[in-house]
């Protein structure tokens, strides 16, 4: 008889450090993605106007392209100002819409103030393997140079900007 342990789950953990208030960090991840969101990660077939974040749970986010199409990428799943934000990821393996939410991940993002004007930002991205065949694309893609370390930098940028 073999020992099969089975394999562990695949989870995407990034983080970052901004000379933030906590309050002032979670405002412009949830408030301004559009702004550090890459143009080219779009779904639609026309430019992203704007990128939309509905703050409760339930709500959305959205990309609106310039011909007023939408395309609703993620559902939020938990919303805790300035604490904590849940959403799912619903971007299928081939890079579409998955519109069933068994098979969708989640990426949990948490906020830690260090000290008043320094926060860490935690971002775990989990259940990847729900995405079923294919879902190491998913995760390699959000893992990688061009996924949330690049979201994470450009939104540590911004904020740098605004504070």
């Amino acid at each position: 008889m073999t020992d099969q342990t089975p394999p562990t789950p695949p989870v995407v953990h990034r983080q970052v450090v901004v000379d933030a208030p906590i309050e002032r960090a979670f405002a412009v991840f949830t408030g301004r993605l559009g702004d550090y969101k890459p143009a080219e990660h779009n779904l639609l077939a026309s430019p992203i106007a704007e990128t939309v974040f509905e703050k409760h749970v339930g709500g959305h986010i959205y990309d609106r392209g310039i011909d007023g199409t939408e395309c609703r990428w993620a559902r939020v799943l938990a919303y805790d100002p300035p604490d904590r934000v849940v959403f799912s990821w619903d971007i299928s393996p081939q890079w579409q819409i998955e519109t069933d939410p068994d098979h969708t991940s989640e990426v949990d993002v948490r906020f830690i103030a260090e000290t008043p004007y320094r926060t860490r930002i935690e971002l775990e991205h989990r259940h990847i393997d729900r995405h079923g065949p294919g879902w190491q694309a998913v995760s390699d893609g959000v893992a990688g140079d061009q996924g949330w370390p690049l979201y994470l930098s450009r939104y540590a940028a911004l904020l740098s900007e605004v504070s």
